[in-house]
């Protein structure tokens, strides 16, 4: 698992903070490293040809490793929900997964906290603080990604991996019209167009020509996809307004209050829903080695998309996901008789072009 390997080693230098979020801040990024690279090339004498050659190397590793661990942790998320289970249903309870994942996932930030205080000392942007300003505005995306993440185990009832490899997708157009509609975020046409491509995609995958159904995926299906790209949407758009707020703010503090609350809410969860197996059974009955790995894939991917908008560029995330597209049908084929269609292929290549259309139309600011 080198990808795993390498990730949970940069830990205390990343935190994970959610894939919407990145899309607006990434190229702020790159406009400011270009910025710093030039300036420094203009006052920096030019060295060794072989020095240039080792850091373009290095920088071509680098961006090769993040784009292998983002597509492998892409592409088995779905595949390890369905592995989980037996006899086509979960024997542990999802809800302790999911208060695993963001249990783990708030350990991560605390770690990477605490790296933050020893080197840097602690001031008033990276502290710890309970006042409400602080702390209140975090429930609402908590409890909007602890659904969404639920039902990201019941929406297998009715599709397969590949297929929710493919709607999963639609939380761009949820994120792009809320970015709109909330933000004021302008979208230009080429990704107005691309929200209407990437649709006739997601169709266009499901299409099954051998069965009176002219879909392969039920209507509860469909809308369960929507409903989760809505939570994912509206989720990561607040949390980009509570980062934008407070810009100085450090991530690890606000992933961290983020996921405290999630904890919160998944404890919740696990009263209401499955109280009585949890005290019969204990809090991992059911629990598997692919268990395991579903919840250590589950809490490493945000810090994946991280690494990627920190040491690449946005097009490794776009190439990531339209591989893991595939990646994820070529195992299924293996592991679950899944039947990879000329109608799956078709549709998985428009989407994968309309999130490349989606990620390079943005509007530049004007100067």
């Amino acid at each position: 698992m080198p990808a795993l390997y390498f990730i949970s080693r940069a830990v205390s230098n990343i935190s994970s903070v959610p894939k919407e979020i990145y899309d607006d801040l990434s190229q702020k990024d790159v406009e400011s490293l270009s910025g710093r690279t030039l300036s420094s090339a203009n006052t920096t004498a030019i060295g060794p040809a072989s020095a240039g050659g080792a850091k373009a190397n290095s920088s071509w590793k680098l961006k090769s490793v993040v784009t292998l661990a983002l597509t492998l942790l892409t592409s088995s998320q779905a595949i390890l929900i369905v592995w989980s289970k037996r006899a086509g249903k979960y024997e542990y309870s999802v809800t302790t997964a999911n208060f695993s994942v963001e249990a783990l996932k708030c350990l991560l930030s605390l770690a990477a906290l605490f790296r933050t205080w020893n080197c840097h000392g602690v001031t008033d942007d990276n502290r710890l603080t309970t006042s409400f300003d602080e702390v209140g505005v975090y429930p609402i995306p908590a409890v909007l990604y602890m659904v969404k993440n639920l039902l990201q185990y019941y929406i297998f009832v009715y599709v397969d991996a590949p297929a929710y490899q493919i709607l999963k997708n639609l939380n761009i157009i949820s994120t792009g019209v809320l970015y709109r509609i909330i933000l004021k975020k302008k979208l230009s046409e080429i990704q107005w167009a691309a929200f209407v491509l990437l649709c006739a995609g997601c169709t266009t995958a499901q299409l099954n020509p051998s069965s009176d159904h002219v879909l392969q995926t039920p209507i509860q299906g469909w809308m369960m996809a929507i409903v989760m790209a809505l939570l994912s949407g509206f989720a990561g758009v607040y949390t980009e307004a509570i980062i934008k707020k407070r810009p100085s703010r450090n991530i690890n503090v606000q992933n961290f209050w983020l996921y405290i609350f999630g904890v919160i809410f998944n404890l919740v969860a696990i009263c209401v829903q499955d109280y009585d197996a949890v005290m019969n059974k204990g809090f991992f009955h059911g629990y598997s080695f692919i268990t395991v790995l579903m919840i250590l894939n589950h809490a490493l991917s945000g810090i994946a998309v991280s690494m990627v908008m920190k040491y690449a560029d946005n097009i490794v995330k776009v190439y990531s996901t339209s591989v893991a597209m595939l990646l994820t049908a070529v195992v299924s084929v293996f592991l679950f008789n899944f039947h990879l269609s000329l109608a799956f292929f078709l549709g998985s290549t428009v989407v994968s072009v309309s999130v490349y259309l989606h990620s390079i139309g943005k509007l530049q600011p004007q100067k």
